[in-house]
C-alpha cells in the first residue's frame, strides 16, 4: 500500500485502467464461453432463431463491435487495441456458430434421374417424386431435344446424341432452363412459351408463382390439368428450380449410362440415378397399343402370318436390349464413380409393392417419403379394374402389371425372348416354353429380385 501511494498519480491511474481492463477481459471470454456452450447445447432452437433473423439483422450482428473508450493519452493506445481485438474475436466466434447451424442445415441438395425406356412404367414411378413437395420435377424435357436435332441410329450419331442429351441433362439439373429455348419450336419470346412438352405433368410448373394468370387468344398446347395457367414463363420456372431444395427429372432417351460420368463427378451435382427397366415382352405388347401404327408389321404378322417381320425390326428391338443391359451390367459392377449413385428397380416389383419400393427409392435417394407421396400411392395403386388408360398413372398396379400375357400371342413373344435374352436373364424374367406356359398364371414369369440392384 505504501509503495503504491508513492507512485506517482499517472502511473497509479494507469494500473487502475489496467486492472478495470483486465476485468473486463476475462467477463468478456467467460461471457463467450458460456454463449458457446449454450449454443451447442440447443442446436435446434440455434437453427430456428437463425432462420427467424433477416439478413439485415444477421448483418447487424456480424460488424457488431465494442466501441473502444477514448484514450486520454498515449499510454492507453495499447488498451483500445486490446479492446479491438476481443470484439474482434467476438464477432469472429458469432460467425462460426453461424456457420455451424447453416453447415446442419437439413440436408444437401439431391439430383436424382430416373433413367428408362417408353412404356415401361416410367411416367408412374415419376409421380412419386413429383408429389414431393420439396423437389423441381421435370417430365421429358429431353422430347424438345429430340424433336429439334435429327441423329440417325448408331455410330457417331448416336454417340453424339447421347452428349448432346447429356449436356442439356445438366445444365436442367442446375436448374438452367433457359437451355431448352435452344430446341423449343417455336422458339420463346421473351422467355415465354405455350409448348413446353406435358407441362401438366410437373407439378412445380402448375404451381404458384410459375402459374401465372392465363392470357386469352394465347392457344396453351401443353396445360396445366388441374388450373389454368398462362404461358410458362421460363424465368420463374428456374427461380422455382432453385427455391426447390431438390430437383429429379424422367427420361427416356437417355440409355448409355457411362456417358453420365461427367456429371456423376461433377461437384456441383450430387446425383443419384434409378434405371427402370420392365419386362421387353411386356414393353413390346404395350407399345403395340400405344404406338399403334409404327407397329402394324408387327400386328399383321401375329394375327395374318403372311408378312414376314423384317429384319431391322427384328434388330432394333435386339439393340434397345442390348443397350439397357449394357447400361446395368455397367451400374452392377458398381464401379468407382458410381458407387452408390446407381439402383436397378423393375417395374414389375413397382406395380407389386409400390410403397415399398417408393421407400427403397427414397432411402437410396437419401430424402424423407413424405405423406403427400404416400397418399398418393394409395390413392392410385387401388384403382378400379377398368382404369386402364394407355397414359394413365392410376391402375390397380398388382393386377395390371402381367396382364399383357393372357393377350400376346406366343410367337410374338418367341421373338422377344430370341433378341433379348441376355437381358432377361440380367433382370430375372423367365422365358415361356410353350403357349400354355405364357398364359398360365400360376406360372410366375419374375424371378424374385436380387438384393445387389439396390446399392
Amino acid at each position: 500500500m505504501e509503495i503504491r501511494r508513492a507512485l506517482p498519480q499517472n502511473i497509479r491511474e494507469l494500473l487502475y485502467c489496467l486492472k478495470m481492463r483486465s476485468k473486463y477481459a476475462v467477463l468478456l471470454v467467460f461471457v463467450i464461453s458460456l454463449v458457446i456452450i449454450e449454443k451447442e447445447n440447443n442446436f435446434i432452437s440455434r437453427v430456428s432463431d437463425k432462420l427467424k433473423q433477416s439478413p439485415q439483422a444477421l448483418a447487424e450482428a456480424n460488424s457488431t463491435e465494442v466501441s473502444p473508450a477514448p484514450a486520454e493519452n498515449g499510454s492507453l493506445a495499447s488498451l483500445q487495441e486490446l479492446d479491438a481485438a476481443f470484439s474482434q474475436l467476438r464477432s469472429h466466434l458469432y460467425n462460426i456458430t453461424l456457420q455451424l447451424a447453416g453447415d446442419r442445415d437439413p440436408g444437401p441438395r439431391r439430383h436424382i434421374l430416373l433413367m428408362a425406356t417408353t412404356r415401361t412404367g416410367s411416367s408412374f414411378v415419376g409421380e412419386f417424386f413429383n408429389q414431393q413437395g420439396s423437389i423441381f420435377y421435370l417430365f421429358e424435357p429431353l422430347w424438345h431435344v429430340e424433336k429439334t436435332v435429327t441423329f440417325l441410329p448408331g455410330g457417331a450419331s448416336a454417340v453424339g446424341s447421347a452428349l448432346v442429351y447429356r449436356d442439356v441433362l445438366k445444365q436442367l439439373l442446375l436448374c438452367d432452363l433457359y437451355i431448352l429455348e435452344n430446341f423449343i419450336s417455336p422458339a420463346p419470346e421473351g422467355h415465354l412459351t405455350p409448348f413446353l412438352f406435358r407441362r401438366g405433368s410437373s407439378h412445380s410448373l402448375c404451381e404458384e408463382p410459375v402459374c401465372t394468370p392465363s392470357t386469352k387468344k394465347v392457344f396453351e398446347k401443353y396445360y396445366c390439368k388441374n388450373r389454368r395457367c398462362g404461358p410458362l414463363n421460363i424465368t420463374l420456372a428456374a427461380e422455382a428450380c432453385r427455391r426447390k431444395q431438390h430437383v429429379a427429372l424422367k427420361t427416356v432417351r437417355i440409355r448409355q449410362l457411362e456417358f453420365l460420368q461427367p456429371l456423376v463427378e461433377d461437384p456441383r451435382l450430387d446425383l443419384r440415378i434409378i434405371q427402370l427397366v420392365r419386362d421387353p415382352r411386356a414393353v413390346l405388347a404395350s407399345r403395340m397399343v400405344a404406338f399403334s401404327g409404327k407397329y402394324e408389321t408387327w400386328k399383321k404378322w401375329a394375327s395374318e402370318g403372311e408378312a414376314p417381320l423384317r429384319e431391322e425390326e427384328v434388330q432394333r428391338l435386339r439393340g434397345n436390349c442390348e443397350s439397357i443391359r449394357v447400361s446395368a451390367e455397367l451400374g452392377l459392377r458398381r464401379p468407382g464413380w458410381l458407387r452408390g449413385r446407381y439402383m436397378l428397380v423393375r417395374y414389375e416389383d413397382v406395380a407389386r409393392a409400390p410403397l415399398q419400393k417408393a421407400r427403397e427409392m427414397y432411402r437410396f435417394a437419401g430424402l424423407p417419403l413424405t405423406p403427400q407421396v404416400e397418399e398418393w400411392i394409395g390413392k392410385n395403386t387401388q384403382a378400379p379394374r377398368d382404369s386402364n388408360g394407355v397414359y394413365s398413372t392410376c391402375k390397380n398396379s398388382s393386377e395390371q402389371f402381367d396382364k399383357w400375357r393372357f393377350s400376346m400371342p406366343f410367337k410374338l413373344a418367341q421373338v422377344v425372348q430370341d433378341a433379348c435374352a441376355p437381358a432377361m436373364q440380367l433382370f430375372g424374367y423367365k422365358l415361356a416354353s410353350s403357349p400354355a406356359a405364357l398364359a398360365n398364371r400360376s406360372f410366375s414369369l419374375l424371378e424374385e429380385a436380387q438384393p445387389a440392384w439396390v446399392t
